[in-house]
């Protein structure tokens, strides 16, 4: 009778611990009266399966983020147009100068305050393809405000990343005075463009109003460009919009080629031959000279006004 008895015993302790268990995992009881359960206490982790998608897991990261202050995205929808548009688009799916698609960037998805946005407008981005280029006059605060608009955007996009409700058709933007761009044009850009030289039937070249007005404020396109970060076809005429650099060593020797990265420590260009060089900096040692034909470009992008935008387009038009 005993070793019966002790079976029993070891019976009932084996069901008694499979229950605990099964009601450890189905988690508190139900309150009484069909009530909702409480509220989970500040900081205290989730439950199971309530992570915002009925069950599904975490929702996508663009919506993990409280809405943005409204002036703040204001702000950096302006600062959005006239930094960033010509690259990435007005919807943020890539510009015509071949920026990439943010609604589908995970870095853009990711980023919460600009904490990984910042350094890629400061610092550029070798891999894919944001040009390295001298930082643009964005503040911290400018950055966040930029951050803010890119998420605000995103968090309007439809499934599969498609396009925010309304962008797919942009407004007519010729709506400016052509007599008044081509004073502007004389004023500021016939140093290193002429209507009779290299803008010569620009207008036929390129026939969409909203393509041309996001080339010339992008800088426009030399024939060679690398586009979306590729390397550059050898057997195509040079880009006009990249920036060079000459650098002199103390004995007098000089490496010359296209400027890929700089800092207060290295320099990184490419020579004429495809060659990659790596070449350390102390202070002024080497002598660096860097040639960018952007930096007129990029000195007006800080004064354009939309007024100017808009002229210089309607002007730029009559290019045919």
């Amino acid at each position: 009778m005993r070793p019966k008895f002790m079976l029993a015993a070891a019976v009932c302790l084996l069901l008694g611990s499979i229950a605990v268990r099964a009601g450890a995992q189905a988690g508190p009881p139900a309150p009484p009266g069909g009530q909702a359960p409480p509220p989970a206490a500040p900081g205290a982790p989730a439950a199971p399966g309530r992570q915002g998608g009925g069950g599904r897991g975490a929702t996508f990261p663009a919506q993990q983020r409280p809405p943005g202050d409204p002036a703040v995205i204001a702000r950096g929808a302006t600062l959005y147009g006239i930094h960033c548009r010509a690259c990435h688009g007005v919807d943020l799916r890539g510009g015509d100068i071949g920026g990439p698609n943010l609604l589908r960037s995970q870095l853009a998805l990711n980023d919460q305050e600009g904490e990984l946005i910042g350094p890629v407008i400061t610092g550029g981005r070798q891999n894919p393809g944001m040009p390295v280029m001298p930082p643009l006059p964005l503040s911290p605060d400018d950055i966040k405000a930029v951050a803010a608009h890119v998420h605000a955007v995103q968090a309007t996009m439809r499934g599969q990343g498609s396009p925010p409700p309304g962008t797919e058709k942009p407004p007519d933007i010729l709506v400016g005075d052509a007599a008044a761009g081509q004073a502007y044009f004389q004023a500021n850009c016939s140093k290193c463009h002429s209507s009779s030289g290299d803008l010569q039937g620009l207008a036929s070249r390129v026939a969409d109003p909203v393509q041309l007005q996001n080339l010339w404020v992008g800088g426009g396109g030399g024939g060679g460009g690398r586009g979306r970060g590729g390397a550059a076809d050898p057997g195509a005429p040079p880009d006009r919009r990249q920036a060079t650099v000459v650098v002199t060593q103390p004995n007098g020797q000089k490496i010359e080629g296209r400027l890929d990265r700089i800092d207060d420590f290295m320099v990184l260009l490419t020579t004429a031959d495809g060659v990659q060089k790596s070449i350390g900096r102390s202070g002024d040692v080497p002598k660096v000279e860097v040639r960018d034909p952007m930096t007129g470009h990029r000195q007006l992008l800080a004064r354009y006004t939309d007024r100017d935008i808009h002229n210089v387009t309607a002007y730029l038009v009559t290019l045919k």
